[in-house]
């Protein structure tokens, strides 16, 4: 053993020097990559803002350019833009554009490799670029990029390598010692045979009776070298999940990987499928959904149990004896369990507690929330209930759960009690309010504890995740970490993240498969309109955070300042039914149609109508064949948490043609900044972006296109997904080590 060990110390430290003398040629060519990639991406952005920065150049709004340059610096690792018209000017630029670079010294600079400057975050890249026109003289554009992510890659990389040559020398080591052993072993064996007159001419008694056992001592070290081995492997596919192509396939191969044999539970209140009975017929319908949409495709790859309320007319006729449904109908690819509640369950906990309470409390729409003690009872009674068919659908005591939205906030805790040991994730798919707003809740301690028996909590911003660890730090005896975000209450830790959602990418082949020139044609002739009309859409449910009056505000002020429109553009409303039971959905009901009615009596009399109004619900397939044929796309929420409206018009428009205009106050905003971003309480900007939209050149509108799509083809659902599973699997191998016997937490 001390022979072996006089090799093996050896050995690990050249290794190690090994490790440390590569690691700067690594470092030389991964910045040579790096560099390259910045410089490619700087010639884009040129050549993608040429035409527009050039117009508002010769308009000389200058205050407009500053703007249009901020928010080009919002994107990830672009530090500052910047232009210089001549070498005695200055330099037009964003706010964080460094102090010295200067139009004087940017022209000597020209030509150079490389300009790396100093700065407080780390190393600036500055490329540039020529910008030249038959209508302007020749200017430069300074693009910034922000070079500290290659230092952070840097030691990431040193790191791994210095791992992959000490796990190298590990197991080098450890067959080099075994080697040994066993011929140390045989050899000793052989000599005292020999010295017995043995092994010449046959071999020993035992050895023909049996053969000599591996030698014990090693079983343990190799299998704390497989854990290692599988513990690194395991953190870096989850640090470079950015590098992951999100797919079905990619996801399940998490599954498999990361989850092998999981038990993975949905949770939510509206089912993915109801049926519907119409007369002797059973139909089978896709509620109009942003949450359904986002959840169902991770269910196909999943292949796991969803677990929903039933309210479907013949729902009660198509379910086995434990209540479940294989689907979808046409290709079931997994089960979907039903709750059923009462008319009274659903009037208190649904339409009561979770809409006229907590949906107007989490939306800044000036809609007072209304809280009653009895449709809390019902509330924790039908909370409750989904615990139960948690519990009894549960394959292991540990499975994972997805619980979806404020309509389960006690779900988490009350399967924390029956399921100690499960994983449980719960999305909050609408805002998160501030402490102030939140104190109206008379029952806010217990909706906080019931959220916090999540291992996992997700929002779709970091600005909601601040206001939620906000409202635990004032209401509850918690302990807050704002540095990783982590809340210990109850002696259990939960996970504060941001997971921003998306929808399926590429859009399913059924939703695409009428060209566009058809569903343009199609889309007009449905709706009496001339084949070269323009057209907007907007697609919501029928709901007043959703900005549908706002909307009809700023259509009809086009009309008024652009008198030029009228007879020529359409915006058609698809508005799908939702919580009719409740008094302030009824009277938005009325408003929206006496609005839509009296816009079209003041602008419709002589041609076709400026609004069409369609309350009724619509088949995915037909939605998307609205928005292949629209001209703009208008989502005008007054505050939302993501919106995948907007996404969803993205996606299906594989042409690169129409205008998406966005309100400010969704989530969508902050990922989609090529979008026409507007206030929609401000009637006249929204009037002007409707008019650029509609005016927009086919250039701009494929240069924005591009840039959206590449955008949600990259952070498409799957990945919100993973990134949730990733994180949950690490959770669980971490408690599965300290919850090991003999293991202490230090």
């Amino acid at each position: 053993m001390r022979l072996s060990l006089r090799f093996v110390l050896p050995l690990l430290l050249v290794l190690a020097g090994i490790a440390y003398a590569v690691a700067p040629l690594v470092d030389k060519l991964t910045l040579g990559w790096f560099v390259r990639d910045i410089e490619i991406r700087a010639t884009l952005i040129a050549s993608t803002i040429q035409e527009p920065l050039q117009e508002q150049l010769l308009a000389g709004r200058k205050a407009k350019t500053k703007d249009f340059f901020n928010r080009i610096a919002e994107n990830e690792r672009l530090y500052a833009v910047g232009y210089c018209a001549d070498p005695t000017g200055t330099v037009l630029a964003s706010r964080s554009f460094p102090a010295e670079i200067s139009c004087a010294n940017l022209y000597r600079w020209e030509g150079a490799a490389n300009h790396l400057l100093p700065s407080a975050l780390g190393p600036l890249h500055v490329s540039i670029k020529p910008m030249t026109s038959d209508i302007t003289a020749t200017g430069r554009l300074i693009v910034v990029h922000d070079m500290s992510f290659v230092t952070r890659r840097s030691e990431e990389t040193k790191r791994y390598l210095f791992y992959l040559f000490m796990a190298l020398g590990a197991v080098v080591s450890l067959i080099t010692v075994i080697i040994a052993q066993l011929s140390w072993r045989g050899w000793m064996a052989g000599m005292r045979s020999l010295l017995r007159g043995e092994g010449i001419l046959r071999k020993p008694e035992q050895e023909e009776k049996q053969q000599p056992p591996s030698p014990p001592g090693f079983k343990p070290i190799a299998r704390d070298l497989q854990r290692l081995i599988h513990e690194l492997e395991s953190e870096t596919r989850a640090r470079d999940e950015s590098q992951v192509t999100w797919t079905p396939e990619a996801l399940r191969a998490i599954l498999r990987g990361e989850l092998s044999g999981e038990d993975v539970i949905v949770v939510s209140n509206r089912e993915p499928y109801s049926h519907q009975r119409r007369g002797e017929r059973i139909e089978v319908q896709r509620p109009a959904s942003g949450l359904v949409t986002a959840l169902e495709p991770i269910m196909r790859a999943c292949s796991g149990t969803w677990i929903a309320h039933g309210s479907g007319s013949a729902d009660h006729d198509v379910v086995d004896k434990n209540d479940c449904v294989a689907v979808p109908p046409d290709k079931p690819a997994y089960q979907l369990r039903r709750v059923w509640l009462t008319a009274e369950e659903e009037a208190g906990y649904y339409y009561g507690f979770a809409n006229e309470g907590l949906w107007p409390l989490c939306h800044i729409a000036h809609v007072r929330p209304t809280f009653r003690s009895s449709d809390w009872a019902q509330y924790v009674a039908v909370n409750r209930k989904f615990a139960k068919a948690v519990v009894s659908e549960s394959k292991t005591k540990d499975p994972i759960v997805l619980v979806q939205d404020y309509h389960l906030a006690l779900l988490p805790q009350m399967i924390r009690e029956a399921l100690p040991n499960a994983t449980i994730i719960t999305f909050w798919h609408i805002p998160w309010p501030n402490p102030e707003s939140f104190a109206i809740c008379p029952w806010r301690e217990e909706v906080l504890a019931g959220l916090l028996g999540s291992s996992i909590l997700g929002f779709h911003t970091q600005f909601h995740c601040n206001n939620f660890v906000d409202t635990v730090d004032r209401f509850l005896e918690a302990r807050v970490d704002r540095e990783s975000f982590n809340v210990s209450f109850g002696g259990k830790s939960t996970a504060v993240r941001r997971y921003p959602i998306s929808i399926a990418w590429p859009p399913d082949a059924e939703m695409m498969q009428k060209p566009v020139p058809e569903c343009r044609s199609n889309i007009r002739h449905v709706n009496d309109l001339p084949q070269e009309h323009k057209i907007g859409v907007g697609v919501d449910r029928l709901d007043y955070t959703k900005g549908i009056v706002e909307r009809f505000r700023a259509i009809e002020r086009l009309l008024e300042l652009n008198p030029d429109w009228i007879g020529r553009f359409t915006f058609i409303q698809i508005a799908a039914p939702t919580r009719s039971g409740i008094d302030e959905y009824q009277h938005h009901e009325v408003q929206v149609r006496a609005m839509a009615a009296r816009i079209n009596a003041r602008f419709g009399r002589q041609g076709p109508p400026p609004i069409v109004l369609k309350v009724e619900h619509h088949e995915p397939q037909e939605v998307y064949e609205y928005f292949r044929a629209a001209d703009l796309c208008f989502v005008s929420s007054l505050h939302d948490g993501m919106n995948l409206v907007a996404k969803e018009f993205v996606g299906a428009r594989d042409d690169e043609r129409g205008v998406l205009i966005l309100s400010e106050f969704t989530g969508a905003a902050r990922e989609l900044p090529e979008a026409l971003i507007v206030n929609p309480y401000d009637s006249d900007q929204c009037a002007a972006a409707l008019h650029l939209a509609l005016t927009m050149s086919a250039n701009e509108q494929r240069d924005r296109m591009r840039l959206m799509r590449g955008l949600v083809a990259e952070f498409n659902v799957f990945r919100w997904a993973g990134r949730m599973l990733l994180d949950a699997a690490a959770m669980r191998r971490r408690s599965r080590l300290t919850d090991k016997p003999g293991t202490s937490n230090l």
